[in-house]
């Protein structure tokens, strides 16, 4: 017994403690460094995302954002130590229980003994083996069931960088054409202000002037706040401090059409390529091992000994002993209900979220094809809008038209074009979120369809 204590004591692990200080925190939140973040982007590896080359002194493109959110981001490393525990419990489930070494010591007090009498020996659930199979099979479609939402979070929070990108670019863009039309609607008040004191224009041009400055100052200071609250969700996708300055790459093309496999092609196969499918129904291959393993416990546990004795007279013998578990009481019918229900319950999940998925592809697509359309409009009423604004600039200098017949025309282009970019915006935004329902990224223009990236981005 000494022995079996000690070799117990050599194979015990040694606690370490894991303080949850505030340094400890702001160490946890400390950005990597550029090198390491160079080199972990460039041999990333993702069943959906490719690697891409990162410059710390180049501004990002939607395609790094999305790669460096998958590396920095906080919240994917809880998802990440899931993986751990789970690992652990693949662990325990093939570990056998170990044998249960019990003695006893009978002091004689009287009678016709001349000795004590004791008894030592190991007894040891045989039970184990009928269902430890099991349990390590549930254990690995536990595990890579785990695997797999780690990569759907991973791809998830991914796709959320990238789409604050193209929406921090719409509205800077935005923003860029409210302040232009700011600045000369701003000038142009000047000069009817010096007009109006020279008596060449009238008070009713003049408060046209102003009111038409007006708004377009308060566009462009909302749109301001909106830039500002876009990169802050930026940041925040991205998984860095707030006070983390970010320059997003110029010329980033915003798509006014996309060129989509059909409903079809998204469909087929979709159980079998959306990570988070994949993950459901590894956990309920899981979940079926959990009802077979309920119903072998059901089957009364026999454990069997062995024992060295010695009688109070100084006979010693070795004993044999069986144990069986009496199912009286509890047959473990509770147990096997519950796993029943839970394999229900999963079976149904998995329905639900085939079901939604289905039907966000279908909606996504039939916003595609209206905003397409609506975006081709937008873009052919630009010319015919700039070309009304000359003509009224030009017949108000000559006196043929009223001033605000010339501001209405003016205020009209300006909310077009903001409005055509918001249009492209949501089309983007369409884009990124068709790419998680179908659970691939989608073509690009250019590209042709396939299931899984490709070459490597160069940024």
């Amino acid at each position: 017994m000494l022995a079996a204590f000690l070799l117990a004591l050599v194979s015990c692990a040694s606690y370490r403690p894991l303080p949850l200080t505030p340094g400890a925190v702001d160490q946890a939140l400390t950005i990597p460094s550029a090198d390491i973040l160079t080199r972990e982007a460039g041999k990333l590896h993702h069943p959906l995302l490719r690697p891409v080359k990162l410059d710390p002194d180049q501004p990002l493109s939607p395609e790094q954002a999305a790669v460096l959110a998958v590396l920095v981001n906080p919240s994917l490393r809880a998802q990440r130590d899931r993986a751990g525990v789970s690992s652990a419990q693949l662990m325990a489930a093939g570990l056998l229980p170990n044998p249960v070494l019990s003695s006893s010591l009978g002091i004689l007090t009287g009678g016709p003994g001349t000795a004590n009498s004791f008894s030592t020996g190991p007894t040891w659930d045989v039970m184990s083996l009928l269902t430890r199979e099991v349990k390590i099979q549930s254990a690995r479609a536990s595990l890579a069931q785990v695997r797999l939402d780690i990569a759907w979070s991973e791809w998830r929070t991914a796709e959320a960088a990238k789409g604050a990108v193209f929406a921090l670019v719409a509205l800077q863009r935005e923003l860029g054409q409210a302040r232009d039309i700011d600045r000369l609607l701003n000038a142009n008040l000047r000069v009817v202000q010096g007009a109006y004191r020279r008596h060449e224009r009238t008070i009713l041009q003049l408060a046209a002037g102003r009111t038409a400055s007006d708004s377009a100052h308060a566009t462009a200071l909302a749109l301001a706040q909106q830039v500002a609250q876009q990169r802050m969700a930026l940041l925040r996708a991205l998984g860095v401090p707030a006070d983390t300055p970010i320059r997003v790459r110029r010329g980033i093309p915003l798509a006014s059409h996309l060129k989509l496999p059909s409903e079809r092609q998204l469909l087929t196969g979709l159980a079998s390529r959306r990570l988070d499918l994949i993950a459901l129904h590894r956990g309920y291959q899981s979940q079926e091992y959990q009802v077979r393993l309920a119903v072998l416990e059901q089957f009364p546990r026999i454990s069997l000994g062995i024992s060295r004795a010695k009688d109070n007279t100084g006979v010693y013998s070795v004993d044999l002993s069986a144990g069986i578990e009496l199912p009286i009481f509890n047959h473990h019918q509770a147990a096997i209900a519950q796993q029943h229900a839970t394999r229900r319950q999963l079976y149904d999940e998995y329905i639900a979220r085939v079901f939604t998925a289905r039907a966000d592809i279908a909606t996504l697509l039939a916003d595609v094809g209206t905003l397409t359309p609506q975006i081709a409009a937008a873009k052919a009423a630009l010319p015919a809008l700039q070309q009304l604004v000359k003509t009224y600039r030009t017949a108000v200098e000559q006196g043929n038209a009223d001033v605000l017949s010339y501001y209405s025309a003016w205020n009209s282009l300006d909310q077009k074009r903001i409005a055509l970019l918001g249009l492209e915006q949501q089309l983007e935004s369409d884009r990124i979120a068709l790419e998680l329902a179908a659970g691939e990224p989608l073509p690009q223009p250019g590209e042709r369809h396939s299931a899984r990236p490709g070459a490597e981005e160069n940024g």
